[in-house]
């Protein structure tokens, strides 16, 4: 049998510890850098919100069709959150009939949520409108028709929507920093994991200088 301080002993605890620290490096993977922005969705064929390959001061979208806006914190467009609300023309536009030389645009625009808020300002609720604009109207002039006032930094990227928000136009986000830290997870807080694992470590180590102390005894 194999006593707890013999070679075989310490090169097995070695091990285990290696094995747990690695573990530990894996729990704790770097965060991709976010931002905090309006993006801009169409609905497609099937219904279902797509995101779009065009800037809303480019797009040029047809009668009946149907563009949504959320305003929320993520790092890309893989990650970008949609529009919370069924993409239904009909109910959007059921008011506004059809007039020749315009087109109407289903807008659904959603302030997205106080997580995702900049600090000290809190979002809208989610409403929809229906536009009307003339026929060559790009998805920015349906926007303006029925939420303005918009904000628009130097590169055309849309900054705010009905003034929201206030301040800001596709900022980094620090990991952390949301202004509800307690909408969901990944919010800067040291996982459970990670705190289980340290706690494992800690033990380990008292209990290789307990070893160490009993041989030396």
């Amino acid at each position: 049998m194999t006593r707890d301080g013999s070679p075989r002993g310490r090169r097995a605890a070695a091990a285990a510890l290696g094995a747990l620290l690695t573990a530990l490096a894996a729990a704790s993977p770097a965060h991709a850098a976010e931002y905090r922005y309006w993006s801009f969705w169409q609905q497609g064929k099937d219904g279902a919100w797509v995101y779009a390959t065009q800037g809303p001061s480019v797009a040029r979208p047809d009668d009946g069709d149907v563009e949504g806006f959320r305003f929320a914190v993520s790092a890309d467009s893989r990650g970008a959150k949609q529009p919370r609300g069924a993409a239904d023309f009909d109910a959007i536009c059921a008011g506004t009939p059809a007039k020749g030389g315009q087109k109407r645009i289903a807008i659904v625009i959603d302030f997205g949520t106080k997580g995702d808020a900049p600090g000290g300002e809190t979002p809208p609720k989610p409403r929809t409108a229906c536009a009307r604009v003339d026929d060559g109207g790009s998805s920015a002039d349906a926007l303006a028709a029925v939420a303005g006032p918009l904000r628009y930094d130097n590169n055309a990227l849309l900054c705010a929507i009905s003034g929201y928000p206030g301040k800001g136009c596709g900022e980094q986000v620090a990991q952390g920093d949301k202004s509800d830290s307690g909408s969901g997870g990944g919010d800067g807080g040291p996982s459970v994991g990670l705190i289980a694992g340290a706690a494992a470590v800690a033990a380990l180590g008292a209990a290789a200088v307990w070893q160490a102390r009993r041989r030396r005894g």
